[in-house]
């Protein structure tokens, strides 16, 4: 949980240096080879998400720090996206990016991408199968979004009370916020667009609509780091900002049942996690949310070297920037990087790096990421 002390250093922080990163690293990107004399360095293209999420903001800042540092080789380039889902397809469809680009993405997504692409339930978000075994890099921390709800409604108590009104979801290129709360929508509770108003505005925008009166609920999100015990949520800005109104906020779990039944029917590991009583405004008892573990994945030929110098340019400088963004302050954590790489999974350079840092065995204490086949 941020304190509200906290919430205005990290808010005041980001307005001193976000311009100043984003144009720096704007230069670096447009510009590489002007500012050095030196060897060409590699460039490595890092899909995220849509301009607002914080992980965009997030990898915006380490990029500038990993180019200064002078010691890697390469220049991180983090490439604002629709969402995890334009990740996933981008990469399965363009060839060209195999070698030099890695992407956000999670668990959940390359399982369903492999086993249910193309589905009447997911068609609209995954349109064809999408059966590569992809290599992932590191571990970057759990989400909740889609699977739970906010509202100013203390009629609405569950998901099931939210048959028959309207709805105001993410965008259909985001994997939690527009796949993730769809599809428990309609194969967990039976709810969609012909038995309520679905809107998929974004968490931008939902969030005007849900204070404007326009939706009845809206779903929402946080996140927490992988590493056990070290659970401090990090709520989404969809939350501030509805927390800023000063309004009293009601807030809808998920039934661990759905999580069960989605599980079941397409063998992915969304998980139960509990949150707290006090952990956000308003919030008198325990809130049971789903969730899902974030990663950095890449294609099988990503060169050796090239993965194995992103890891360590990772590991060796979030600890010099944790001050300048809350997810490096809050979810990332060294030994979490591990969490669900197994010696199948994971890219052999990032194995090679894992090992160096002495966390390559803590692997051991987190479930695994099965890749489906």
């Amino acid at each position: 949980r941020l304190s509200e002390q906290e919430e205005i250093i990290m808010v005041s922080r980001m307005k001193k240096l976000g311009v100043f990163l984003l144009f720096g690293f704007f230069c670096l990107s447009v510009f590489p080879g002007t500012t050095t004399a030196g060897p060409k360095l590699d460039v490595l293209t890092q899909l995220e998400a849509p301009m607002g999420h914080g992980s965009l903001m997030a990898f915006t800042i380490l990029g500038n720090f990993v180019a200064k540092a002078d010691q890697w080789g390469f220049i991180l380039r983090p490439q604002e996206t629709p969402g995890f889902l334009y990740n996933i397809r981008e990469m399965g469809q363009n060839k060209a990016r195999w070698k030099n680009t890695v992407f956000g993405t999670e668990e959940t997504i390359i399982t369903l991408a492999y086993v249910a692409g193309g589905t009447p339930e997911l068609k609209e978000f995954l349109p064809v199968k999408i059966p590569i075994a992809w290599k992932m890099l590191w571990s970057e921390g759990i989400a909740s979004q889609g699977m739970w709800y906010i509202t100013f409604d203390p009629e609405l108590k569950t998901i099931a009370d939210l048959k028959g009104k309207k709805l105001g979801l993410g965008l259909r290129t985001q994997s939690d916020w527009g796949m993730d709360a769809t599809l428990f929508l309609n194969v967990a509770y039976g709810i969609d667009s012909k038995n309520s108003k679905l809107f998929y505005l974004g968490p931008a925008k939902m969030t005007d609509t849900l204070l404007d009166g326009k939706v009845d609920a809206i779903c929402m999100g946080m996140a927490a780091g992988n590493a056990p015990g070290a659970k401090k949520w990090l709520p989404s800005s969809v939350y501030l900002k509805l927390k800023a109104s000063g309004r009293k906020l009601y807030y809808i779990p998920i039934d661990p049942w759905a999580i069960e039944k989605i599980n079941q029917k397409y063998g992915t590991t969304y998980q139960v996690e509990k949150v707290p009583a006090g952990t956000l405004k308003d919030q008198q008892g325990e809130l049971i949310v789903g969730a899902d573990r974030v990663f950095i994945a890449c294609h099988p030929t990503l060169p050796e070297d090239l993965a194995y110098r992103y890891v360590m340019a990772v590991a060796k400088t979030v600890p010099l920037i944790r001050e300048y963004h809350a997810i490096w302050k809050y979810v990332w954590n060294l030994e979490g990087m591990v969490s669900g790489l197994t010696e199948e999974n994971t890219h052999p350079g990032a194995i090679r790096a894992l090992k160096e840092l002495g966390v390559w065995d803590k692997r051991k204490d987190y479930p695994p990421f099965i890749m489906p086949k």
